[in-house]
């Protein structure tokens, strides 16, 4: 069987709400690719006994992953070794060795068989990550030596995408360039091709208005000849934007994608539109990496309420692709 029939999917951070969401998205979704779950086999029993969801599991054994009869009537797992007392703990360092070696049997897997469709659950980037890496985009893109890249937060009516990702405010002016917004646009403007799609881009302004009481102004000196240079090579691109006007309605209409200079600048207004109807997307990768687009929401854990929607519209994207 293809390897493009495969979607791994880690289980992430795991006192997190995504096995509950990941056991909501199986009885909602009829997908025709085969899902393999990496996580911890005494974790799952423990959440779904909590969460009284009854599936059979089978486990696979990561080395001949293709030679298994894999079908969704069960839930398809490679076990990783984790001893919870509980079913749902406070997120810590202490799950920080499981993520890791989940982490590390799917790239393992993905580069073995070339498979094209990986998901992961959300991660707490404050304990997993250490500072190391500014989120899970560049960690998993420096796992495959992938040195360009960028964050899509997609739907099929609109995207945004943040030249930079979690960063501190203070450091942000100081993380834009021209040549790093014009790769990740240029990153933006392929995948749109490849979906047959082609990208109508806004660009917001790093500054109120696009002004600044500053000697140097960005919006100037970066963001236009970005613009322009973008333009130069057949973009379908405009801007820069006042931030606090674009994603009005009639304004928002003329694109499908807008791109902000930092996260909440583009995060915030999608997250209000859509709500959970958008998905992570990682550009630059040599196959398709999304996630939710939420994180582990450790408030909810073991409530049974959580909302499955982005995670379907993740799995339903590399269905389709």
């Amino acid at each position: 069987m293809s390897s493009e029939n495969y979607i791994i999917i880690v289980a992430g951070e795991p006192n997190s709400i995504f096995l509950e969401i990941f056991f909501k998205s199986l009885k909602k979704i009829n997908t025709k690719k085969h899902i393999i779950l990496i996580a911890s086999l005494k974790l799952v029993k423990l959440q779904m006994s909590k969460l009284k969801y009854k599936k059979k599991i089978k486990i696979l054994k990561d080395h001949n992953i293709l030679d298994f009869k894999i079908n969704n009537n069960v839930i398809n797992l490679i076990n990783v070794d984790y001893n919870p007392t509980k079913a749902f703990e406070n997120i810590s360092s202490k799950s920080n060795d499981y993520i890791l070696k989940c982490f590390k049997n799917a790239f393992k897997i993905i580069k073995k068989y070339k498979i094209t469709k990986f998901i992961n659950g959300p991660i707490n980037k404050k304990t997993f990550l250490d500072k190391k890496y500014e989120g899970i985009t560049e960690y998993i893109s420096k796992s495959f030596k992938i040195k360009k890249n960028a964050m899509l937060i997609y739907n099929e009516k609109l995207s945004v995408c943040p030249i930079t990702t979690h960063l501190p405010i203070k450091a942000v002016s100081k993380n834009i360039s021209k040549k790093t917004i014009v790769e990740k646009i240029l990153l933006i403007h392929n995948f749109y091709k490849k979906l047959n799609k082609k990208a109508k881009i806004a660009i917001i302004g790093l500054n109120p208005h696009c002004e600044t009481i500053d000697k140097f102004n960005e919006d100037e000196e970066i963001l236009k000849p970005a613009v322009k240079n973008l333009k130069k090579k057949g973009l379908n691109i405009a801007g820069p934007f006042a931030a606090d006007t674009i994603f009005l309605k009639k304004n928002r209409s003329k694109y499908n994608v807008i791109v902000g200079m930092y996260h909440d600048q583009v995060l915030t207004p999608i997250k209000t539109i859509f709500e959970y109807d958008a998905i992570n997307i990682t550009l630059g990768l040599p196959f398709l990496r999304v996630s939710p687009d939420h994180g582990p929401n450790e408030k909810m854990l073991g409530k049974n309420m959580s909302n499955p929607l982005s995670l379907i519209k993740a799995i339903q994207f590399l269905d389709r692709n």
